[in-house]
């Protein structure tokens, strides 16, 4: 469950300072601790980067052909790979899945730039850091499209902050993205 620590203001080492296994982001100097997601969230979160990836097999770009994209996700097994959208070492958001553009700040297991595209799925403790903290957070750093991915309510709240649009779906509908106009999601397809 994230836990938010008051009355100080924490920074990214804080974050790498934490023993190994914690699981934690940092939003603005606040540090939210995270439990380990469930079968179900990993599911999705396999399900759906496998769909990004297929698509990212043929596509070299995104917005156009600008420059090559790259597809992170954080799941049991794969390293944490965290957004600090470059301000200050305030923040270091690890998020579901980024899709990043290759010229976009990447180092090694951090993006400092902007994310073109961000899936948070929900847990039972990070129901308001998805859906109010980062939603927050995302929009104001300049993320173009956020999708938060809701298991417990099988529903896909779908952020298209360019064209300042808000979608609901279903777990039973197909969803394209705001950034690929070629990709189609149809969640009533995957094995969740």
């Amino acid at each position: 469950m994230p836990f938010l620590q008051q009355n100080k203001e924490y920074t990214i080492d804080d974050i790498y300072a934490l023993p190994d296994g914690q699981r934690a982001e940092l939003i603005d100097g606040q540090i939210y601790y995270q439990d380990a997601p469930d079968s179900r969230h990993r599911q999705i979160l396999l399900s759906l980067s496998q769909i990004i990836a297929r698509y990212s097999d043929y596509k070299s770009d995104y917005d156009t052909c600008k420059a090559p994209f790259f597809i992170s996700l954080n799941a049991a097994g794969i390293a944490p790979f965290a957004v600090s959208f470059g301000a200050d070492n305030k923040t270091c958001i690890k998020p579901d899945i980024s899709v990043i553009s290759a010229d976009n700040g990447l180092t090694d297991g951090i993006c400092t730039g902007v994310p073109g595209w961000i899936i948070e799925i929900v847990s039972p403790g990070s129901r308001q850091t998805d859906y109010f903290t980062k939603l927050f957070k995302y929009h104001d750093a300049g993320v173009r499209e956020y999708w938060i991915v809701d298991p417990e309510k099988d529903r896909v709240t779908v952020y298209d902050f360019e064209k300042e649009d808000v979608a609901e779906h279903t777990f039973y509908d197909s969803i394209e993205s705001g950034i690929y106009k070629d990709l189609t999601i149809d969640f009533s397809l995957l094995k969740i």
